[in-house]
């Protein structure tokens, strides 16, 4: 009987998992395991290996990925997210043009602040392609509310690469605070 248990909790977990994955909206499937340290310039193992841990959700710290193009920056972003997803948190996955359009058109239906308390129920707000977008003013305005309303208390980064020349593309994870 407790085996039956153990395999149904086991498969509802799964099952769970899997569908939080398809929910987030991920460009591409990629896990941590599968990422190619070798082909990395200049990124070490000993740093993925904190974020890989999930402990900045827990304590609703960013993780930023800044790099060249190239460096496999999306993996490591979808990879953090899929392991977030198989832990049980809610995520979803944007480029940062996709979340400037989003937050504009709730803005100019007058559904601001009614997007950001939904978007307050996922614990992981993952953002890429950030160093590619020339922002509006505007845009930028609601890019940096959405930022600060996705967090709560204090707020650190955590590079995951070294910093990069301008115009790099950059991914970024942002915790949410539970609804």
């Amino acid at each position: 009987m407790i085996a039956c248990l153990q395999r149904e909790v086991a498969a509802r977990e799964s099952h769970g998992g899997e569908g939080r994955i398809r929910a987030a909206r991920f460009p591409a499937r990629k896990s941590l395991k599968e990422f190619d340290f070798d082909d990395a310039r200049g990124l070490k193992r000993d740093l993925i290996a904190h974020p890989g841990t999930l402990d900045f959700v827990t304590a609703k710290e960013n993780v930023l990925l800044p790099g060249p193009p190239g460096t496999g920056k999306t993996h490591l972003a979808t990879g953090l997210a899929i392991r977030a997803c198989q832990a049980g948190h809610r995520v979803l996955f944007a480029t940062a043009t996709e979340w400037v359009t989003r937050l504009a058109d709730a803005h100019h239906a007058g559904r601001f602040q009614d997007e950001l308390r939904r978007l307050g129920r996922y614990t992981l707000l993952v953002g890429d392609e950030v160093g590619y977008v020339p922002f509006e003013p505007e845009a930028a305005n609601l890019f940096s509310s959405w930022s600060a309303a996705a967090t709560s208390g204090p707020r650190s980064s955590s590079p995951a690469t070294s910093p990069s020349a301008a115009g790099a593309r950059s991914s970024a994870t942002k915790s949410s605070p539970p609804p």
